[in-house]
């Protein structure tokens, strides 16, 4: 047999050799793909497997779930890259292997958007790698939660369901989303919620979130606002004094938006309306006792009962001072009585008053204090306008800056009072709905221009001292405190630039009134004038012979 079979080779050719062997090795090598493998050696990070070559291929062994459960002769299912492969190695795969046994299944799952269960297996940047199929697959850190997490905060071989958001079999890549899956279950919540919901239902939530105008609870999947307004039938500054975040709650569903998904809480809905026939309990006019709760720039708030708080204006804390502030008067944590001014059940308002509490000073100050009389009172302040004359406690008149004097002109009158002199003054005005009286100083003595122009009406002569010397003119003393005016045009010296060229201070004048002015107060003389009227007297009198006095 032998010998036949040497006889045959002998008479094959070195082409039909050649030919018969590659026949052999074609028909007897691994093909590229999926294959069946033995396992020929183990060490602590690596598995040698043969797969038919003339060398083993090399598996990490981080791609076995565990190297404790192989032994030397197990079969394993290996992808076939490269049969020549690097330093001699068959190239294999166990990560393609399993990613090409399972491929099927996760393309109909990611096709027909089915759920599957992931496990976390590591933490990677951006996210984490979870287990799908038996495959190392990536869920993204913005999957994993509706919320966006800042920090992967979860613990290797935690299991949840997921759903295939994106495959490329090429680069044996998976991206997976739990996140997805959330969202639909709180959608479906959400449906549930609204279609069972109504208005009047008393649910049970814990405070999520809290904000300047009021809080978000949550029903269960479903956010509700609490407004600030409907948490209290009281005032309340901020919403954190009534509540804090994962706080629970009890809350009445005050209004439902189907549309918007949007429901509208309330908390003192749960309590009887303190409100509810206010008007009949605080009557107008009745006299009642709170404690100051909050005060503003505009007046401070008393609480008269729980959840009944009224508001004292700063305008009606004092009939005499002017308040610039409630902590002039009062302060948070005192006990202070009012009157009741107005109720209004509707808007949940009543007004109270501090003065309305004591007699006002200025009942009847009309009466008292009528339009011409002569009243004494002190000073009490002093400003650029005028001075302040208080006649009693809480009334006070104005003595303005131009009724002081009838002839002297006031720049300040600190430069005439001092703070708490007593002074006599006459009643020109009372406006009792303005609270205002104006006095008068000069009024106690007949007006000077008054008894001057009866005395010397225009065109009297009459005899001025010179006061002041200014360019334009001069001003003379006419006496009782008058002052008149000579224009330089009506001036007599001659040879003079300016009146002080030739007139000196305290030289008497002979002058004529050729102007009054009543309104302006202003008295208008003329030496040229008096000169010229003596020389047609002296004219008339030569032409007649007679003599005339002179009357000044």
């Amino acid at each position: 047999m032998n010998e036949e079979i040497n006889s045959i080779i002998k008479s094959i050719t070195d082409e039909e050799a050649k030919e018969l062997m590659d026949k052999y090795v074609e028909n007897t090598k691994p093909k590229e793909g999926l294959v069946k493998g033995k396992i020929v050696k183990i060490t602590e990070n690596e598995v040698l497997v043969n797969v038919g070559l003339k060398s083993e291929g090399v598996i990490p062994a981080e791609d076995f779930d565990s190297l404790e459960e192989l032994s030397i002769g197990d079969k394993v299912d290996v992808y076939l890259d490269d049969i020549g492969g690097a330093q001699g190695l068959a190239s294999i795969s166990k990560r393609k292997a399993d990613f090409v046994k399972v491929w099927d299944d996760v393309q109909d799952t990611y096709d027909e958007e089915k759920e599957v269960e992931a496990e976390v297996v590591r933490r990677v940047k951006g996210g984490l790698m979870v287990k799908v199929f038996g495959i190392e697959s990536f869920l993204p850190g913005s999957q994993i939660d509706i919320k966006p997490a800042r920090e992967v905060d979860m613990d290797l071989g935690t299991k949840f369901k997921v759903r295939i958001i994106k495959i490329n079999f090429k680069r044996r890549n998976i991206v997976v989303s739990r996140r997805v899956l959330l969202e639909e279950e709180q959608m479906a919540k959400t449906e549930e919620f609204f279609e069972e919901i109504g208005e009047g239902q008393i649910l049970k939530g814990e405070v999520k979130n809290i904000t300047e105008f009021g809080a978000f609870i949550d029903l269960g999947g479903v956010d509700g606002l609490l407004h600030i307004t409907d948490m209290s039938w009281g005032r309340i500054n901020h919403p954190s004094e009534m509540l804090s975040v994962s706080d629970e709650v009890e809350v009445k569903i005050i209004k439902v938006e189907k549309d918007s998904r949007r429901v509208s809480l309330g908390l003192k809905q749960l309590k009887p309306n303190p409100w509810k026939d206010i008007e009949k309990q605080y009557e107008i006019g009745a006299q009642v006792e709170g404690k100051v709760v909050s005060l503003t720039d505009y007046g401070a708030f008393l609480e008269l009962e729980p959840g009944i708080e009224g508001l004292v204006h700063v305008s009606e804390m004092s009939w005499t001072r002017h308040i610039k502030h409630p902590s002039e008067v009062m302060k948070v944590g005192e006990q202070v009585e009012a009157i009741v001014l107005e109720v209004d059940e509707k808007a949940h308002k009543i007004s109270l008053g501090l003065r309305q509490a004591v007699p006002d000073p200025w009942e009847d100050v009309e009466k008292k204090y009528p339009e011409g009389a002569v009243v004494k009172g002190k000073v009490v302040n002093l400003t650029s306008f005028g001075a302040f004359v208080q006649l009693v406690e809480g009334v006070e008149g104005l003595l303005h800056v131009s009724d002081i004097s009838w002839t002297r002109r006031i720049g300040h009158p600190k430069d005439i009072f001092d703070k708490g002199k007593m002074i006599e003054c006459k009643v020109l005005s009372v406006d009792p709905k303005e609270r205002r009286i104006s006095l008068g100083l000069k009024q106690l003595e007949a007006d000077p221009l008054e008894m001057f122009l009866e005395e010397y009406p225009t065109g009297s002569k009459v005899i001025g001292k010179v006061y002041e010397l200014l360019p334009r003119g001069v001003i003379v003393s006419l006496g009782k405190g008058l002052k008149g005016f000579v224009p330089f045009s009506h001036l007599v010296k001659k040879k003079m630039r300016k009146p002080e060229d030739r007139y000196s201070l305290g030289e008497k004048l002979k002058l004529k009134v050729i102007e009054i002015d009543k309104d302006r107060r202003n008295i208008v003389l003329s030496e040229k004038e008096y000169i010229m009227e003596q020389q047609r007297r002296t004219e008339e009198t030569d032409s007649t012979g007679e003599e005339e006095q002179e009357d000044v």
